[in-house]
């Protein structure tokens, strides 16, 4: 048994006690060690995007590099503080439809090639010379897409042939929220054993 000397390592260790007795029920130390990672959280970001906004994106090529254009930018930041008072909350609505509008004429045709184009261009494939598996893989994805795209289609009632294609498409459906959720569990489960790793080798020193 090797207990740890670092006073950092104590303090995670006894907060990581304090977030797992809320398994047990809710109580003080819970709560405490909630609210203050909240508030470190809240305390770190602020800094964070505050020099790396505020600092590197304004101040620098400002009044460092003399790219006097950034100031609209500035100023339109600020106008954003407006929206904290009542009288003068209608400033804010400039900056904001300035950012929305900019944001989606930037985000638009980005969506457009990645989640439309690039997805379709990964279902078109050419047979010829591919070997079995890669073949099989392909087909199954095509008739996965296919299937899927024809549930959403509800300009017509699904029946017949129709009912049939978009009942394939619900299990294509059920098959990615399953491995999708499955995937989330798996991932909550590493962070956990990452925790109890913590606690019994780093903290404890119970295992080596």
């Amino acid at each position: 048994m090797n207990v740890a000397s670092d006073p950092g390592v104590w303090v995670a260790g006894i907060f990581t006690i304090a977030i797992f007795s809320f398994l047990y029920k809710d109580n003080p130390f819970y709560k405490f060690a909630e609210h203050l990672l909240v508030g470190v959280s809240a305390g770190y970001y602020l800094v964070q995007y505050f020099f790396s906004a505020a600092y590197k994106k304004f101040y620098v090529p400002v009044f460092i590099n003399k790219d006097y254009i950034l100031i609209v930018g500035g100023i339109l930041g600020i106008m954003m503080f407006a929206r904290l008072f009542r009288r003068s909350e209608w400033v804010s609505r400039y900056p904001v439809a300035f950012y929305v509008a900019a944001w989606a004429g930037y985000v638009i045709p980005s969506y457009i090639h990645v989640r439309i184009l690039q997805q379709a261009e990964s279902t078109m494939f050419n047979p010829v010379g591919m070997p079995l598996k890669d073949l099989l893989s392909a087909c199954v994805l095509f008739v996965g897409v296919a299937a899927t795209l024809i549930y959403f289609y509800f300009s017509a009632e699904h029946k017949g042939g129709l009912r049939v294609v978009s009942k394939i498409g619900i299990t294509f459906l059920m098959i990615g929220f399953g491995a999708t959720f499955g995937y989330n569990v798996m991932g909550r489960i590493s962070l956990l054993i990452g925790r109890f790793q913590f606690i019994f080798t780093d903290w404890l020193g119970l295992v080596r």
